[in-house]
């Protein structure tokens, strides 16, 4: 099988560049500057196209709300039209944040959506152009990604140990909840999706369980690692230029049902 990667250099696309090369296929990873979100294109003779590629910078699309529906929206549907036109299977990975997270329950895949924020909007806006260019497109929402050296658990520990050295405690929001998803093992569930043969699902939610807000997600990392544990603080007094949503916890009963959940452990960098 050959599988085009878009972002491939990235945190995920990495893991599922080794994921899918483990697995017996061929990778063609799509990374810059031979490939651009700004103007898509695929090779010749492709089986499947995983587009992990994304502006995730939340607090940037707040900024720049066009460049997001660019880059997360209108670019996912001109891949998925490519990859239907070269009669490829294509995989788009997106968001919990396409939810707004008022519930204090989990989101299933055919909840309503309702995105508070640019890159949510932007990624569902993804999704709509994927499934209107490729109407077999299986759509993999996610969460809280982490693994690499930008990811939460990284830069907490960074934080908290430049902090402690001056006698400090980090402040961590306490009230927003939702899936912490290595991803490694995001990358092998997307992989044994791919290649186990079943009718592939149009929407799954790949996510890791049990979700834990980021104030406990953080305390347990911390207390891994000997530093002293967070204060909390509520999510109204992190003051940033993009509102997350509280609790857009992603129900992964469908995954699990068919052998693809995911249970999370704090990760701590090597």
């Amino acid at each position: 099988m050959r599988v085009a990667i878009t972002g491939a250099a990235g945190q995920l696309g990495t893991e599922l560049a080794r994921a899918f090369t483990d697995s017996g296929s061929m990778v063609i990873p799509l990374v810059r500057p031979t490939f651009s979100l700004e103007r898509p294109s695929l090779p010749h003779g492709i089986d499947v196209v995983v587009n992990a590629a994304a502006w995730t910078d939340v607090d940037g699309c707040a900024r720049d709300p066009e460049r997001a529906m660019l880059l997360n929206g209108a670019a996912a549907g001109r891949l998925a039209q490519l990859a239907r036109d070269a009669s490829a299977a294509y995989v788009q990975i997106s968001t919990n944040e396409v939810f707004d997270g008022a519930d204090e329950r989990s989101y299933g895949e055919s909840d309503d959506t309702r995105p508070i924020n640019a890159y949510g909007t932007s990624k569902l806006a993804g999704e709509v152009a994927v499934r209107a260019a490729h109407p077999a497109a299986t759509i993999v929402r996610t969460a809280w990604i982490h693994g690499g050296p930008r990811s939460f658990p990284t830069k907490i520990l960074a934080v908290a140990r430049r902090l402690a050295e001056d006698g400090r405690i980090l402040d961590v929001v306490a009230d927003e909840v939702g899936n912490p998803t290595p991803a490694g093992l995001l990358a092998e569930r997307v992989v044994t999706l791919l290649t186990r043969g079943d009718p592939l699902p149009l929407v799954i939610h790949l996510a890791g369980d049990p979700p834990i807000s980021r104030h406990d997600w953080a305390a347990q990392l911390l207390a891994e690692a000997g530093l002293p544990p967070p204060r909390r603080i509520a999510l109204r007094d992190y003051v940033r230029d993009s509102t997350p949503p509280a609790h857009a916890v992603l129900d992964t009963s469908l995954a699990r049902s068919i052998g693809l959940g995911i249970s999370w452990q704090a990760w701590l960098p090597g």
